[in-house]
């Protein structure tokens, strides 16, 4: 697997941890490794002298696992923590090998480390805007090497909706867009208490943008034919669908995820196609737990054993 560094490179009921030690990384900024160009700068070689897989980690750090430990992943024991959404959004994305994702606010990199498990020899892009985070993210991709060797992930930094021009470079395609863009956007009320700590405040409060926003512009980033999928609150799933409907996407298709048997579904998945002309499709969805609060069989298949969401 490649790994590429941009950047200074959720609580969770499916992560495992354990402490470790300190930790100093080197911190670059984006147009170092970017230019106007069509042609790509690689700057693996300069990350190998100020990060890699064996930097030990700081005391804000904490080291752990995904799906059932196939995955290395390492997060920040305060502030957000990863959740289930990037897993399960993972799960839903078609993709095949030699296709391209970008993900737009991948946190530390779950969503896209989860989907290059399940799809050998995928490339996957992801936007964050916290530079700790970045470097994080940067950090977790390149403490897991996939077998395949057209496996490739990297984090970029920015602060969506605006997305440098400049990423176009990336992208394989002639007109510089992907195959599937996905993102969990933040969508909690700004008018609501805000969280004291900051990064946590970033990824969950829709203060400086809203979901919409980020729909509006990730259209721009994704090929015709290709696939948007988003992980949203269930209260502002009809809003989201006419900004995809009013930025040309279309073969719309929502995915509930039930808390449990019989309870409302807070949030959900959609999914359109960018040029889209098919019907609209509600799926069965995915119970995530029995009553008693475990997993059900169909959530462990996804949470842990990496599989696709069932019916998707």
């Amino acid at each position: 697997m490649q790994a590429r560094y941009d950047m200074a490179c959720s609580r969770s009921f499916f992560l495992r941890g354990k402490a470790t030690g300190a930790c100093s990384r080197r911190t670059t900024n984006w147009n170092d490794h970017m230019s106007g160009s069509r042609k790509a700068v690689n700057p693996l070689q300069s990350l190998k002298t100020s990060l890699n897989s064996t930097s030990p980690l700081s005391e804000k750090e904490r080291d752990g696992t995904l799906l059932n430990g196939r995955l290395r992943y390492t997060q920040f024991r305060q502030g957000y923590r990863t959740g289930l959404e990037p897993v399960l959004m993972a799960a839903a994305i078609p993709a095949r090998a030699g296709e391209t994702v970008l993900e737009a606010g991948c946190g530390a990199g779950a969503g896209l480390l989860c989907l290059a498990a399940r799809v050998p020899g995928v490339s996957g892009i992801g936007l964050e805007a916290d530079t700790d985070t970045v470097e994080l993210a940067a950090h977790n991709f390149l403490n897991n090497p996939f077998s395949d060797s057209r496996t490739s992930l990297s984090v970029v930094q920015a602060t969506l909706p605006a997305i440098p021009s400049t990423l176009r470079a990336r992208a394989p395609t002639a007109n510089g867009r992907f195959h599937h863009v996905m993102a969990n956007p933040p969508w909690h009320s700004a008018h609501g208490t805000p969280s004291p700590d900051e990064r946590r405040r970033l990824a969950l409060s829709a203060e400086n943008s809203d979901p919409q926003a980020w729909i509006h512009a990730l259209t721009r980033w994704v090929l015709p034919g290709g696939t948007l999928t988003f992980i949203i609150s269930a209260a502002i799933a009809d809003r989201a669908c006419q900004t995809l409907l009013e930025n040309g996407c279309g073969s719309i298709q929502l995915y509930p995820f039930w808390p449990k048997q019989g309870r409302e579904a807070k949030l959900v998945l959609i999914q359109a196609i960018h040029g889209g002309k098919g019907i609209f499709r509600l799926r069965p969805g995915l119970i995530l737990h029995e009553e008693d609060g475990r997993f059900t069989d169909a959530a462990e298949r996804v949470l842990r054993l990496g599989e696709a969401l069932p019916g998707s």
